[in-house]
Parts: structure tokens; sequence; C-alpha cells
């Protein structure tokens, strides 16, 4: 079979980040140990997606943390995953008094991802700005966390304790916009781009604005991605990338030292839309799904492996 048009058929480009192989003597403790909050009644799954994903992605540890509602449902997906069932609402997202929980977790796992399937109540939003605010290590932002941190004051927004990344897609950008700039029109992609990257230099963030050609930016550098394809436009497409991001900022380097912000987001950007491009290669594009994006991650990684650590 012929590659189709959206499969690129060359190895990752020689600028991009590379981790390195695993020593023999290493242990799990040596890749991170990883967060993901999230989960509501009926979203289940978006944190168990995020979770596969990282373990897929090179994480030694991974942990759900999910409304005691969930527990079970999110606790059936994958049995290499750890779940955390913390006080729920009668709607099946979490109460307030979750929060002394998670930030107990918090403090055991090296970064974090926040927001799959998190759900929109107050008590949600109250726990988003929380950890926004207050997380010491890395953290990713994305899906119903974005939708909270739209709705932060500017001061909130940059008054973080750690290094924070955000995933958003246009219309979540757009959720950033309040000055009335987009007021009755769809802005272009280069507007949302120029405004993606002032933020990130506003706030001290670095965004991964997805779309068709993905843009990384902190404000100073812009990257941009051109690994997937329109396939990959279905569920849990995103939380997968949460959970490579999340996986990644707890990852080394070849040459040492932790992945930065910007450089775990580039990679984590080209993987999983190369493990995309392959899925679409068996499967076609009309019946990808997120599922089939874990499954091709690693043959995605086997292209950005370099020498192994030194100890």
């Amino acid at each position: 079979m012929e590659n189709p048009p959206f499969l690129d058929p060359l190895k990752a480009p020689p600028d991009l980040p590379r981790i390195p192989s695993r020593a023999r003597d290493s242990s799990k403790r040596d890749y991170g140990s990883i967060l993901v909050v999230g989960g509501a009644a009926g979203m289940a799954g978006a944190p168990a997606l995020a979770g596969m994903a990282a373990l897929r992605s090179g994480a030694g540890l991974v942990s759900l943390a999910v409304p005691a509602a969930v527990a079970a449902v999110a606790a059936g997906f994958d049995p290499c995953l750890m779940t955390h069932s913390l006080p729920s609402r009668d709607d099946g997202t979490f109460a307030s008094d979750a929060l002394e929980g998670l930030f107990s977790l918090a403090g055991r796992a090296d970064t974090v991802a926040v927001g799959p399937g998190i759900g929109r109540t107050e008590a949600t939003g109250m726990i988003v700005a929380r950890l926004w605010a207050d997380l010491p290590q890395p953290a990713v932002f994305d899906a119903d966390a974005l939708w909270w941190l739209s709705r932060l004051d500017p001061e909130a927004l940059a008054g973080h304790a750690g290094p924070r990344l955000i995933t958003p897609h246009a219309g979540e950008m757009r959720r950033f916009l309040a000055d009335g700039s987009t007021a009755g029109a769809i802005p272009s992609r280069q507007f949302l781009e120029d405004a993606a990257a002032t933020l990130a230099e506003e706030y001290g963030l670095v965004i991964l604005l997805k779309g068709p050609d993905t843009l990384i930016s902190d404000g100073v550098k812009r990257f941009f991605n051109t690994t997937g394809n329109p396939g990959m436009a279905s569920g849990g497409s995103g939380d997968v990338l949460t959970g490579i991001t999340a996986a990644l900022l707890a990852q080394s380097t070849v040459g040492g030292g932790r992945l930065s912000t910007m450089d775990a987001a580039r990679l984590a950007a080209w993987v999983h839309g190369r493990a995309g491009d392959l899925a679409a290669e068996e499967l076609g594009p009309i019946s990808l799904t997120a599922v089939d994006i874990i499954r091709h991650l690693p043959g995605a990684f086997r292209a950005v492996v370099g020498a192994a650590a030194g100890r």
C-alpha cells in the first residue's frame, strides 16, 4: 500500500528533541510519575485515555485522580493505571473537598495533567484555579480546565507556581480573547496564532495551539508541527495529546536533564501526529479513533529515541 498524502515518510526533523534509550539498571522511578486529574459522570474515558497515552509515552507510573462516582469505570480501562477515588457530588463531578486529596496525590507526582472530562461546576472551577496557582511542578491543562482558565483575571492567570502548558484548539483559544477583538467574526488562523504567542509571553506559559499546522510558542519562539491528518478529528484525540505531553514533561533528554516545557510540547505534537498518521495508513482516516492513536505511539516513538543517557 502506498503512503497516503498525509503520511510523512521522513524521519523526525533533526532539530526535534530526542529522548534517551533506557539504561539496563533503570527503574520506573527514572521515567516519571504522572497524575491525571479529571473525569465526571459520562466522561470517565477522558482521563483514562490521557493516562493510557502517558503510559505508552514512557511514563514510569501513571495515576488517575477521579470523582468517586466514576472511579470503578475509570479503573477498568487499563490495569496498568492506578486509580484514586476522591469525593464527588451527586452529579458525578468533583466535590470541593476533593482538593485536599488532589494536592496530596500531586505531591508524589513529577507532572500533572488537569482537565480531561473534568466538567464545569463551581467546584471544578475552584479546583482548576487552585491547581493552576499552586502546583510547583510542570502541569498541562486542557479541555474543561481551559474553560475555567479563560475566566481567570490576568493576575490569577499569571500567578502560577510552576511551568504551565495549555493545549487549546481554535474555539478554546477564542475564549481567552476577552477584549472583544473577535466579536461577530471568526478570526483567521494567523490572528489566533499571534494571540496565542502574545498570551504565552504575557503569562509565562507555553501554548500548543492545535490545528492543521499546530503552533507551539512561549511568546518568543514559534514552532509549527505538520504531522497529523483529518482522521484525528475525533473525540478523545486531545486527551491522548494531553497524556503524551504530561509523560514527556517528566522525561530526560539525550544530553541529560529534563525536557523543557517547550521541547516536551514540540515532541508531543510531533509524536501525536505521527501516531495518527501511522494509524491512518493502516485504517484510513474515516475509522480512526483516539485508541488507534495510542496503539500506534510505539511506532512513532521509535523515530525520536536517541543514545542511552549517561549514568
